[in-house]
């Protein structure tokens, strides 16, 4: 893939109405990564679809499902999607009082394990568990909507969050989620992220232009 960066499409600027085929769409475009943004109207103050979704549209696609759980409390909910077809599921250090227990349970079910941090949180919640998990997803806009405005600070706790990476012998992925445009992207890649999750900047046009859409991602 162009300059190592993969974009991960986020369902939630999809056309609901048409799921499987945009699906479809965004995997023949060339996506890396399918993002299922999961609210709960409680943790963010929105509410999106649950696991059914997740096993319906495995069918429709061979692409990572990259899970992002924004609920709480998290940990009754991984087994369920794991069965759903998850292949990443990423929770919030904010969801609950046990964070290596939640990354140990992610692991048991055999997916990949990610842990996501909100704006507010620093970086240094995740130096303990940075050994044991596969991504780092680092929120760029507060969770709960799409569509709003990228929170600039945060490239600071990317490249931090870099450098922590580059210094240990894993593998781990440094996503970056909200307001990914052509003109955010190249900052959140120069900072040190090679997962970028985008919705709108995906989906915008229609089809015919999610091709063109995500090469732009990439830069």
């Amino acid at each position: 893939m162009p300059n190592g960066v993969r974009i991960a499409a986020s369902l939630l600027a999809a056309d609901f109405a048409r799921l499987g085929e945009e699906v479809a769409a965004v995997e023949s475009a060339g996506a890396d990564y399918i993002h299922f943004d999961i609210m709960d109207g409680h943790f963010v103050p929105n509410l999106t679809i649950g696991p059914a979704v997740v096993e319906a549209l495995r069918v429709h696609c061979d692409l990572p499902f990259d899970v992002h759980l924004m609920i709480s409390p998290v940990d009754a909910y991984i087994p369920t999607f794991s069965s759903a077809g998850a292949d990443i599921i990423t929770f919030h250090a904010e969801a609950g009082p046990h964070l290596h227990r939640t990354v140990q349970l992610v692991r048991s079910h055999d997916v990949r394990v990610g842990v996501s941090i909100n704006p507010g949180t620093p970086a240094e919640v995740l130096k303990p568990i940075l050994g044991e998990i596969d991504l780092v997803l680092v929120m760029t806009v507060n969770p709960g909507f799409g569509g709003q405005r990228f929170i600039d600070s945060q490239l600071d706790k990317v490249r931090q969050i870099r450098s922590w990476i580059d210094a240990g012998d894993r593998n781990i992925e440094l996503e970056v989620d909200g307001g990914i445009t052509l003109e955010t992207a190249p900052r959140a890649i120069e900072s040190g992220a090679n997962v970028l999750v985008a919705g709108t900047a995906t989906f915008a046009g229609g089809s015919d232009h999610y091709a063109r859409n995500i090469t732009g991602l990439r830069g």
